[in-house]
């Protein structure tokens, strides 16, 4: 581990290190920016399929597209740079993750340090599977919501709003996933056991179907239980597992403190 005059780095210094690790960053999400600004069409296409085949629509020459529309001058131009800007944002993840762990990683132990990268590699697929899971409950919700439209109304949705409500959903839920990770990570580190983990459930079980109702974009019982039911269950795992690690912890400090404990027999000395 290095010293402590060696972790120790003036504040003009850390203000380099951070706008290195920011310009890096920001670049790896301007490049997977252009990536998402080709396959624009693409990704249009997939996240309309809840509402409409935009692709069947756009090879027949249809005008419109089930109950979506955009307006104004600059609709489509918004629209573009908000899905490209996205995709750049979550295709970059590992990369700015690793800028993230790299900026905070001289600061850490060399335990802590392993534990990070852990945290880095783990907290991209696990965003990754939130975001699907997301996507794959977006036609519940929309069938649940469209499902309080009176009779002989017709709901036309502009689709930078329809976007905004997939976004915030397949984000939320990304974002989400990412608790058993932050959980995993306090209890290596040594800054939560296990038991204190687990000892509150009830009060976890409650504290996440109260965030999902309030910040999830859908408020059907269906959704929400689909939402729910997983973190839940990573919760539950992720104390499980810190429980286990706290106990080979406790287990090889006890043998590494009965073994520096023990002193031997004196020994005569014979002149």
């Amino acid at each position: 581990m290095a010293s402590v005059n060696e972790a120790r780095m003036p504040l003009l210094d850390h203000l380099r290190e951070l706008r290195k690790r920011v310009l890096r960053s920001a670049i790896a999400v301007l490049v997977a920016f252009g990536g998402g600004w080709y396959f624009y069409d693409s990704i249009i296409v997939t996240l309309a399929k809840p509402v409409c085949d935009l692709e069947a629509a756009q090879q027949s020459g249809a005008a419109s597209c089930g109950a979506l529309y955009i307006s104004g001058v600059l609709g489509p131009l918004d629209l573009q740079i908000k899905v490209a800007l996205l995709t750049g944002i979550i295709v970059s993840a590992p990369f700015w993750l690793y800028q993230l762990w790299a900026f905070i990683a001289p600061a850490l132990h060399r335990k802590e340090r392993r534990t990070s990268v852990l945290f880095v590699a783990s907290a991209t697929p696990f965003f990754a599977m939130g975001a699907t899971l997301g996507y794959l409950i977006l036609p519940v919700a929309i069938k649940a919501l469209f499902g309080f439209t009176p009779n002989s109304i017709s709901n036309l949705v502009r689709f930078d709003d329809y976007l905004d409500f997939v976004l915030r959903l397949i984000l939320f839920v990304g974002l989400a996933f990412e608790l058993p990770i932050f959980l995993l990570t306090f209890n290596l580190i040594g800054f939560l056991r296990g038991k204190t983990i687990l000892k509150p459930w009830r009060i976890w079980i409650f504290t996440i179907f109260f965030f999902v109702a309030a910040l999830s974009p859908t408020a059907d019982p269906l959704s929400m239980v689909l939402l729910s039911g997983p973190l839940i269950l990573f919760y539950f795992m992720a104390g499980l597992i810190a429980v286990v690690v706290d106990r080979r912890r406790d287990k090889k400090a006890d043998s590494v403190e009965t073994g520096s404990s023990a002193i031997g027999a004196p020994t005569s000395i014979k002149e």
